[in-house]
């Protein structure tokens, strides 16, 4: 699943981030009994947010993604990818058409990316998400 790739991904720069002092919370809108399995099979330590009835998804403009979006050329790619490193197809979550995606918001509550994902295979690339923390770091 690429949204399982983009953690991976954020969890291989976990270093960097503990630097710039960026604290990562997942949210899902997954049932609990799946998120605790979730959890020890990925060994994320980061907090995860279960947001069953979705208005944090809401008010973020991250609704209902279209067929195309989820089934279109860019996720098989994706898929593809996933294969090749090794990682297996797994079981579809609860909502396939859900829309994901990154937010990051600053102690002061401004919020310095709003990625709304357009389907599985789209989430911002890490180095994106250090450089829009890089500078508010080094301000302090």
């Amino acid at each position: 699943m690429p949204c399982r790739g983009h953690l991976a991904q954020l969890r291989e720069r976990q270093a960097d981030l503990e630097a710039l002092d960026v604290r990562v919370a997942v949210v899902t809108f997954d049932r609990p009994f799946l998120c605790r399995a979730y959890i020890e099979e990925t060994g994320i330590e980061w907090p995860l947010l279960i947001d069953e009835t979705r208005g944090l998804y809401r008010a973020y403009g991250m609704l209902r993604a279209s067929f195309m979006d989820v089934w279109g050329p860019a996720s098989w790619l994706a898929y593809v990818r996933e294969l090749r490193k090794g990682q297996g197809l797994r079981r579809a979550g609860a909502d396939v058409m859900q829309r994901g995606g990154d937010v990051l918001i600053d102690p002061g509550g401004i919020v310095r990316l709003h990625h709304v994902g357009r389907g599985p295979a789209d989430r911002p690339d890490v180095e994106k998400i250090i450089n829009v923390v890089m500078p508010a770091a080094i301000q302090g």
